[in-house]
């Protein structure tokens, strides 16, 4: 049995929050913390962040990593739902899109704040 907690944050009445909640949030979040804790994970984030889209050839250019290490990472990022592909002809293109995954942090956020504290 888990305790109940309600979302004071607004004037509309808001849903119960349980300690499984927030512990199914943690377990969705578990691919975006661990795409993110790697170095060159992290390194590859900031460099599409400064570029519309990059291909593997451009990203092992600014990285000091094989172009199997670049597709490696890219493949956790993908997965975490943090960097999106688009094929074009025979190239495959890599972008940033974190506002899934932020979505899903403040969702995490919010519900330890409303359950833990």
């Amino acid at each position: 049995m888990s305790a109940t907690f309600k979302l004071e944050t607004s004037a509309q009445p808001q849903p119960e929050v349980t300690l499984d909640d927030v512990l199914a949030s943690f377990r969705a979040s578990a691919p975006i913390f661990l795409a993110l804790g790697d170095l060159f994970r992290q390194d590859i984030v900031m460099l599409l962040a400064q570029h519309e889209r990059l291909n593997v050839t451009q990203i092992t250019e600014n990285i000091a990593l094989s172009r199997p290490a670049v597709s490696h990472h890219l493949k956790v990022l993908l997965q975490a739902g943090l960097v999106q592909m688009e094929r074009v002809s025979r190239e495959n293109f890599y972008s940033l899109t974190v506002e899934p995954g932020l979505k899903q942090l403040r969702e995490l956020v919010e519900r330890a704040e409303v359950s833990c504290l």
